[in-house]
């Protein structure tokens, strides 16, 4: 859920430079102000309602439109404005820790771009401190921020890959995301059973088999 409190645009604004120089940002266009936004979508969702045949003035259904704008703005779609980036607590490697980092089972809840389906899964991030460390919820945090926009699950794996890059300053960064996509599960093959599962691996994750296969042992 989004914090404005603990949010910071700076930050924001340089993972965004990255990310674009990496070419795995979000294609985007100009950004309206939040008012625009809103009554844009406002007005074209009551537009859509009404393409169904929906009765726009019945009471349960008037507001739609505003709820479904709002939805967009603050729950759904939040992480595609740079300035809603995470506030990150880095430390400096006074202790030289030098082994694997690892959180597993991180929730990643996010929306196919292609039909604005559910993505919902889990994303497993290891790496190996260099000069920083970074506070264990941070990694959480980055994984929902990048989520909170509509998605390909392998750019969203890179993004995170590529933001955790740049902020602890070391390639030896390993993600994987795993998840259903409910445009594969409730529409078009409606297949229920099937996950997709991306990785980017960096560094050391790469370069060396046992620690690849530590990583992987460890999120099994």
């Amino acid at each position: 859920m989004l914090d404005k409190t603990k949010t910071d645009k700076n930050m924001g604004l340089a993972v965004n430079e990255w990310l674009v120089e990496k070419k795995v940002q979000t294609p985007l266009s100009n950004i309206e102000t939040y008012t625009d936004s809103f009554n844009i979508i406002k007005s074209s969702f009551k537009q859509i309602m009404h393409a169904l045949m929906l009765d726009m003035s019945d009471d349960s259904l008037k507001e739609s439109p505003k709820r479904y704008a709002k939805m967009f703005l603050n729950e759904l779609f939040w992480g595609l404005n740079v300035e809603n980036f995470p506030r990150i607590m880095v430390i400096e490697n006074k202790m030289q820790y030098d082994e694997m980092v690892l959180e597993k089972n991180i929730q990643v809840t996010s929306a196919c771009e292609h039909h604005f389906a559910t993505i919902w899964g889990k994303a497993h991030i290891g790496y190996i401190p260099h000069k920083k460390v970074l506070g264990l919820s941070k990694l959480n945090r980055i994984v929902e921020y990048f989520s909170r926009r509509p998605q390909i699950q392998e750019r969203l794996t890179e993004q995170i890959y590529y933001a955790l890059q740049f902020i602890l300053e070391t390639d030896d960064i390993a993600v994987v995301i795993d998840a259903e996509h409910f445009c594969v599960k409730s529409r078009g093959v409606e297949d229920i059973n099937s996950n997709t599962i991306t990785s980017k691996l960096g560094g050391i994750f790469k370069s060396k088999t046992e620690v690849r296969q530590e990583f992987m042992g460890l999120i099994k």
